[in-house]
């Protein structure tokens, strides 16, 4: 393997995110360690729950690698933390953000459930970062509990106190993710519940959205982008509904050196249809196709429908429970 084709360990894509372009993601979590369990998460179920932070992943392994793609002078909107686990986990969250800062002029983007942000500790990290995007699933404690599966010791009114004191603290912009699903809170007394919560959170914006991705429980449905459209209209300030996303311009030219490692670091983190893969790396859509299909016969990677959509998955860690075929969607 060539250095240019070197898979990174903790960095990986960009990856064509439907509210941040084009998305380096750094990844700072074991798979699947988190605080949650949501039923719809894109990576399945969660098999480390915790809210103990350490350093899961060495600080300076982070850096080097981001140091090494950004000497490539490859282009990205942002440099998300994100990935399979928790950010916010991360005891030395707050040394990447500021690293990173000093580093590139590139905004850095915190991809977070949410459920820390009561720590004292976690809002200081977070507070170089550009755009921090967490989450509110639930409108009371019951459906927080059924949506988001917490570990015991974070409660509702403790995780909404958090989003609420980190947002008035807060220097950059928060943007809200609520994400709704049929059947259990795509409805307006739920939808209501939470648009309250919102008024008193007072993020920069709502991002209302729903299960895009094959979901980590099957009873998860995603919310028709006209049912989301109507519930929109119940959320104070500026609302963007994120339901579907158009396929991105793939016609892009092929960038040598971008194989099967790459695409597969990519997989592990989401699952991706191949336009995905193509925009994302910067390669040509026929090779994404050509490096997925070979991954497909070796049974390293599987494809499942959602949402009308080919979802290309690592075979081994993207089956949800329950699923023939089979995270935070994003």
């Amino acid at each position: 393997m060539s250095a240019a084709e070197r898979a990174f360990r903790h960095v990986y894509g960009p990856v064509p995110s439907r509210r941040l372009g084009r998305s380096l993601g750094v990844d700072l979590a074991p798979f699947k360690t988190c605080a949650y369990d949501c039923v719809y998460c894109q990576l399945g179920r969660t098999t480390v729950k915790t809210a103990e932070r350490k350093e899961y992943v060495p600080v300076e392994e982070v850096l080097s690698e981001l140091r090494e793609w950004l000497r490539r002078g490859e282009a990205c909107d942002y440099i998300s933390l994100a990935g399979s686990g928790e950010p916010t986990l991360h005891s030395g969250l707050g040394t990447i953000v500021r690293a990173i800062k000093g580093m590139t002029k590139v905004p850095v983007a915190v991809l977070t459930n949410g459920s820390l942000l009561f720590m004292g500790e976690v809002q200081d990290a977070l507070m170089e970062a550009d755009l921090v995007i967490p989450s509110l699933d639930a409108g009371d404690a019951h459906l927080f509990q059924w949506v988001n599966r917490p570990v015991e010791e974070i409660s509702f009114d403790r995780m909404v106190e958090g989003l609420e004191s980190f947002t008035k603290r807060f220097r950059g912009e928060v943007w809200l993710e609520v994400l709704l699903l049929e059947g259990v809170t795509a409805y307006p007394t739920q939808a209501e519940k939470i648009a309250a919560l919102v008024r008193r959170i007072g993020p920069a914006r709502v991002q209302l959205t729903t299960a895009s991705r094959p979901p980590a429980e099957l009873f998860a449905r995603r919310v028709s982008e006209g049912r989301l459209l109507a519930l929109a209209s119940l959320f104070p300030g500026r609302v963007d509904v994120i339901a579907t996303r158009e396929e991105p311009d793939a016609s892009v030219g092929s960038s040598p050196g971008t194989g099967a490692p790459a695409i597969l670091t990519l997989l592990e983190r989401r699952p991706c249809t191949a336009t995905d893969v193509a925009v994302g790396l910067g390669i040509h859509p026929n090779e994404a196709l050509k490096v997925l299909d070979r991954l497909v016969v070796a049974g390293t990677v599987k494809t499942v429908a959602s949402a009308d959509r080919t979802f290309y998955i690592v075979a081994e860690r993207g089956v949800p429970a329950g699923s023939p075929e089979g995270g935070r969607q994003r």
